[in-house]
């Protein structure tokens, strides 16, 4: 087998990978009521962005912010998907991973809000003063 034949079916297999990557963002999207509200909330964030034109610096940040909200949103989702697959009954433990889980979204959820009033607040309150 040649370079080329290994280079082709590596392609192929990184193409498949997508494939499995987008498959679950589109489930965690249809399915999903907080992910949904992160992607209602992240709409209207780069709207508003974008009708104050923040700075470019603060587009990074606030890039980066709606990225590690996403993802922390699909984590959370394939921890509790993995917790039920392991058990349907109610089990202290598996509770304590899907709190956890949860927990962690809430924490970045909650800077996330502090990071965009320092975004926001100042350029919204020279608008309307």
């Amino acid at each position: 087998m040649g370079l080329q034949d290994r280079n082709r079916r590596g392609f192929k297999r990184l193409l498949r990978s997508f494939g499995y990557a987008y498959s679950g963002l589109k489930y965690v999207c249809k399915y999903e009521q907080n992910m949904q509200v992160h992607l209602i909330t992240a709409i209207l964030v780069i709207a508003l962005a974008a009708i104050i034109q923040i700075p470019l610096a603060h587009w990074l940040i606030l890039l980066l912010v709606i990225a590690g909200m996403f993802s922390l949103e699909i984590m959370n989702t394939a921890i509790e998907r993995t917790v039920d697959m392991v058990t349907r009954e109610y089990h202290p433990l598996a509770k304590r991973a899907k709190d956890i889980a949860a927990a962690a979204v809430f924490i970045y959820c909650f800077f996330a809000v502090i990071i965009g009033s320092i975004i926001f607040v100042p350029p919204l309150i020279r608008m309307f003063s």
